[in-house]
């Protein structure tokens, strides 16, 4: 996997987060570049940390399912996609102009927005993908898009949460297809 698709991956991803960013930067009447920088290093750090845990776990049962790889990965970076963009029409309203963001509430929106990332780490593990380059590039694009968020959120408002996870969605949904197509020999 080479690396526009771990960057296309990584921003795919990152949808979510940049999405619950756009929403916290909505509740500030100002911009707050402390708190911005929270979210989006607590944001990058999950990203990064799920997919190495579900390529640790993915490495362990490597031999039982290297025939079916391609189809598992197919699958999970799917539902995945098809989740976000099934969330990306049917999303929750937040309520309340809350300006100040817990930590308790940091941790447990980073957790939140990274779980899907996990299910692509065991994809990672089964298409021997380097796992270090590949979280690095995930983390550091979900810190940037996520303090993206913030000020977006801060500054235009909320047209464009629900837009960046049908965008994500569909990014992992199509990189799902092209590694099932490339395994069955139909793409180059």
């Amino acid at each position: 996997m080479g690396l526009a698709e771990l960057f296309l991956i990584g921003v795919g991803l990152s949808m979510d987060a940049f999405a619950v960013a756009v929403c916290k930067g909505l509740a500030m009447p100002r911009m707050r570049w402390r708190q911005g920088a929270a979210i989006a290093v607590s944001f990058g750090f999950f990203q990064a940390a799920m997919p190495m845990l579900g390529w640790l776990l993915g490495r362990q049962f490597e031999s039982y399912i290297t025939s079916i790889d391609h189809w598992i990965a197919f699958v999970l970076l799917g539902l995945i996609g098809g989740k976000m963009i099934w969330d990306a029409f049917h999303e929750d309203e937040e309520t309340g102009t809350e300006e100040h963001l817990s930590w308790k509430e940091l941790l447990v929106l980073s957790v939140a927005t990274s779980i899907d990332a996990m299910a692509v780490g065991v994809t990672f593990a089964f298409l021997k993908v380097t796992i270090l380059p590949a979280v690095t590039i995930i983390g550091c694009t979900t810190c940037i898009l996520s303090l993206a968020g913030v000020c977006i959120g801060q500054k235009f408002g909320g047209a464009l949460k629900s837009k960046a996870a049908l965008a994500g969605g569909v990014i992992l949904c199509f990189i799902g297809l092209k590694i099932l197509l490339e395994h069955l020999g139909l793409l180059g």
